[in-house]
């Protein structure tokens, strides 16, 4: 079976199956190694960079190594099991499914009238205070998180399959999952958490830039504001304290004609920033569905490109 076909079947699956909690998933795993080498090598390193990097490459070249050898041993036994593993392997990887069910779960609330539990769900997503939230409040975190979540659940693992197939997807995998446990600025996790954090923000940029522009590109297919899209993420795309994540909220941000960042609550204290995009359109609880059908769209868009341009070049080899 082609790495195309593989990465279509992946898609497919994620999109009739999402993640279920009983299916065991690999970024446990990932997470129980790495605190596990990371109570090692606080031992013997302290917090400090070296301790992160050790952990970071250990738990990276781990995760690479097992789903490699893994893939090897199953098509030994046959090449069906083989590309069944692959598969699977690039499948868990994906989030598409599950990102859409946290964020219409937000709306669903919403629409019931019931403030008080959307703020509940968005917590569960997003890292901001939601407990002062107003409707426009939550729907803007909401959008913000399918937003930002479309380059680390779903284009970034999609690009890295193309690339390296399912070893890329998992290793990218490793990657966003050690960021959100280690790439803090607190005092536990600023020097520790320092390879972690860069490593990712490495690992995305251009999944990040590229996603701009396939989500513009959706964004013209359905029906939504693609030049306005392009011409929020040249303007506004650095707008924020992420080198990547503003990509996609601006494209997203100009698609929907909503306003995007701004002040938000965190732990407590007022943190204000820049905002992105304009508002020409108040926002409510159905732009979170319409930033599901553009994540999907943009989906569509990436995975039919780089399946092109991978066939082109292998055509052209």
């Amino acid at each position: 079976m082609t790495l195309e076909l593989q990465i279509l079947c992946a898609v497919g699956l994620d999109l009739l199956l999402g993640d279920p909690r009983w299916l065991p998933h690999p970024v446990r795993g990932v997470a129980w190694l790495a605190a596990r080498l990371e109570r090692l090598t606080r031992r013997l390193f302290g917090g400090t960079r070296v301790a992160g990097v050790v952990t970071a490459f250990g738990v990276y070249a781990t995760a690479g190594a097992l789903t490699w050898a893994v893939i090897v041993l199953a098509g030994r036994f046959h090449p069906w099991a083989g590309d069944a593993v692959a598969i699977v392997a690039i499948y868990a990887t994906i989030a598409a499914r599950d990102l859409v069910q946290h964020s219409v779960a937000v709306y669903r609330a919403l629409r019931a009238g019931g403030l008080a539990e959307a703020r509940r769900r968005v917590a569960m997503i997003v890292g901001r205070d939601a407990g002062q939230l107003d409707e426009a409040g939550v729907s803007r975190a909401a959008v913000e998180s399918v937003a930002e979540s479309t380059v680390d659940g779903v284009t970034a693992p999609l690009f890295y399959a193309i690339l390296f197939g399912p070893v890329g997807a998992v290793v990218h995998r490793a990657i966003n999952t050690l960021d959100s446990m280690f790439g803090h600025k607190d005092e536990r996790h600023l020097h520790f958490g320092w390879a972690s954090a860069r490593v990712d923000d490495a690992a995305n940029f251009l999944p990040a830039r590229l996603t701009a522009v396939a989500m513009t590109v959706a964004a013209v297919l359905t029906g939504f504001r693609g030049r306005d899209a392009w011409r929020i993420v040249r303007r506004d795309a650095r707008n924020h304290d992420s080198p990547n994540a503003g990509f996609p909220e601006a494209a997203m941000a100009g698609a929907l004609a909503v306003q995007l960042g701004g002040a938000s609550y965190y732990d407590g204290q007022l943190l204000a920033k820049p905002t992105i995009g304009d508002a020409l359109t108040p926002l409510v609880a159905s732009h979170i569905r319409q930033a599901n059908a553009l994540m999907f769209a943009t989906l569509a868009v990436f995975v039919a490109l780089g399946l092109a341009l991978r066939a082109l070049w292998r055509a052209a080899a």
